[in-house]
């Protein structure tokens, strides 16, 4: 264990740098927004910008990584990241913080395809699972510990926006001055809704709408506990106890969605989240204890949702079709995030805060009885047939390595056309990815030597 922490440690410094760097960000441009005087809608659609970015990320940051290579992507993509944020306070717009939003979803969406395939290619077919959850783990923690490192920061001044820009800076040191081998190239998987829908509707438009809520709620729950009257501090916590929820809950639940159909599992945590949302919105909130206790029990119930639909979908999907499964299913998530700030925000305008939870209650009963159709449309598999539950394969972030080789002449699969000058290519690891032969420039060796590598394999979606 020690030494497979040990070869990965660079790896998940950066993350725990750069994200803890996001999570500040998450937190505190809703509430520097209001304090600015945003509008409501201003401030949904500043927040909906991320989600366009990432999105976009999805789409285009893997040909940057498979134009420069992993290290030199990773650098360019952070420093991007890092300016980004300092920008904020320079220019205090609304459009301008739309837009400085769209490249930082875009940043952190290739920075999480390098992170991740770098990851997969470390570890082995035994210590995969293991990799993957500790990064998880390491990834939300940093995220919670960012949300409440605003507290007794004035989110007025300049200092925590160049709080956030400097840990996302020092996110490129460890990568960089690393030892360790990067990997070979990416290969993508192409996004075919179609596809995905005749093999899943229920987990495709289950992501999509669970996209909707949970992103407005991750964008927008910072600004609600400003507008019911927590201090700065207590909003910061209050957004990251929706996140702790979850995390409690999503291995226990995911665990009992092996033991029974999964759509009966969504149906349950659609009606109690949205039950939950209709008691928040309606009920005025005496305390911040009991707006905790609130937001806390609609993460453990709402934030399972997205691992629950995506083992569901793994359920019906061929092994060889795990990588576009997971990818488009994020991607799905992705559309319906940038959806949602902007939905809530509407709602907030129309009818106060309590409008956050208004959508989330509407749009989690809406999958619940979309979902029930398809409980009477098809019927359920058998308990063996099933995929067992993976935290880490069916987080909201994350690429799924098929266990499966990709056939590169596949219509769904784009294998990169040039290779970049990669350094110390070989590795003596064994992966179940494909083989690609890839010409390695050596002092000593001619320009026709050529060794083989496991390539990299990732999703075009958010890897």
């Amino acid at each position: 264990m020690a030494k497979m922490l040990a070869s990965i440690s660079a790896l998940l410094l950066s993350v725990a740098f750069l994200v803890f760097g996001h999570g500040l960000q998450s937190t505190l441009l809703p509430l520097a927004a209001n304090k600015a005087d945003f509008s409501e809608l201003a401030i949904g659609i500043v927040s909906s910008g991320y989600y366009v970015g990432m999105v976009l990320g999805c789409l285009g940051a893997p040909h940057v990584i498979m134009r420069a290579g992993h290290i030199r992507a990773l650098a360019a993509l952070v420093s991007l990241m890092s300016a980004s944020a300092i920008l904020h306070p320079v220019f205090v717009d609304p459009v301008a913080w739309f837009l400085i939003r769209v490249v930082s979803g875009f940043c952190l969406a290739g920075f999480y395809t390098i992170v991740e395939s770098w990851l997969h290619e470390t570890a082995t077919n035994e210590t995969r699972g293991t990799v993957m959850s500790i990064y998880i783990v390491v990834l939300f923690a940093s995220m919670m510990i960012g949300q409440v490192s605003i507290a007794g920061m004035e989110i007025t001044s300049f200092v925590p926006f160049a709080a956030a820009s400097v840990a996302v800076s020092l996110a490129v040191m460890p990568v960089c001055l690393t030892t360790a081998n990067q990997p070979a190239p990416i290969t993508l998987v192409r996004f075919r809704p179609t596809k995905l829908y005749k093999t899943s509707p229920a987990a495709l438009v289950g992501t999509l709408l669970i996209g909707v809520a949970n992103g407005a709620m991750w964008s927008l729950s910072p600004l609600y506990g400003s507008e019911i009257g927590l201090t700065t501090n207590q909003a910061a916590v209050y957004a990251a106890s929706i996140i702790a929820g979850g995390m409690i809950s999503q291995w226990p639940i995911g665990r009992l969605s092996d033991k029974m159909d999964r759509r009966v599992v969504l149906i349950a945590l659609s009606v109690i989240s949205a039950v939950i949302a209709v008691v928040i919105a309606v009920l005025p909130t005496s305390s911040f204890a009991t707006a905790l206790m609130l937001a806390m029990v609609i993460g453990v119930f709402s934030q399972p949702t997205y691992s629950v639909a995506v083992s569901h979908a793994f359920d019906h999907a061929a092994p060889e079709d795990f990588v576009e499964t997971s990818s488009g299913l994020l991607m799905a998530f992705g559309l319906g995030s940038v959806a949602g700030p902007i939905s809530a925000s509407l709602l907030m305008l129309m009818s106060g805060p309590a409008g956050l939870y208004l959508l989330v209650a509407i749009v989690y009963s809406v999958m619940g009885a979309f979902i029930l159709t398809r409980v009477f449309a098809r019927s359920a598999l058998d308990p063996e047939d099933k995929t067992d539950f993976e935290f880490a394969a069916t987080a909201q972030v994350g690429a799924v390595v098929s266990p499966e080789p990709l056939d590169i002449e596949a219509a769904n699969v784009i294998a990169p056309e040039e290779f970049p000058a990669y350094d110390d290519l070989a590795h003596s690891q064994e992966t179940d990815t494909i083989t690609e032969e890839v010409v390695v420039p050596d002092q000593g060796a001619s320009s026709e030597d050529e060794m083989e590598k496991p390539a990299s394999v990732a999703p075009e979606g958010l890897g």
